[in-house]
């Protein structure tokens, strides 16, 4: 049994022109797309060059390694900047990232990281239990050396 060539392709639903309603999803995703992901990284651009092209001496920024410093030189493509009172460096001006408030690094403390530990206020009472509690605790050193020894 064999079906005739014509009336297989009979058979089959005919094709309709490409009009303008099956064009608008894909022109709506392509609008999506501009607004939502094209147009936002133009803009961000455009901010970060200008932000680039305005750096001047006395400015405090952020490189994008992380590095905070006080920008000491400018020229047109790099810039020196200061991370430590006695520590330059030279930088790509492009390599600058955010542009911080005037006095940002005086406010910053890098020794306030550290933790310590608080002392409690001694009394009469307490001066003798200190006592003991430090010849004890010498004691306890001198056994963990003789004992890693």
């Amino acid at each position: 049994m064999l079906i005739n060539e014509a009336f297989a392709q009979a058979a089959a639903p005919a094709q309709t022109d490409a009009n303008l309603a099956s064009l608008l999803p894909m022109l709506g995703i392509l609008v999506l797309f501009y607004f939502l992901l094209i147009r936002p990284q133009w803009k961000r651009a455009r901010e970060q060059k200008q932000m680039v092209e305005a750096l001047q001496r006395g400015d405090e920024v952020i490189t994008n390694g992380g590095i905070l410093g006080l920008i000491l030189n400018v020229s047109e493509n790099y810039v020196i900047i200061e991370i430590a009172p006695t520590i330059e460096v030279t930088i790509l001006k492009s390599s600058v990232q955010t542009l911080l408030p005037k006095g940002t690094l005086k406010t910053i403390d890098p020794k306030s990281n550290k933790l310590q530990k608080a002392k409690p206020a001694k009394t009469t009472e307490s001066k003798t239990d200190d006592a003991v509690d430090t010849s004890e605790t010498n004691a306890s050193e001198a056994q963990k050396t003789t004992d890693n020894k």
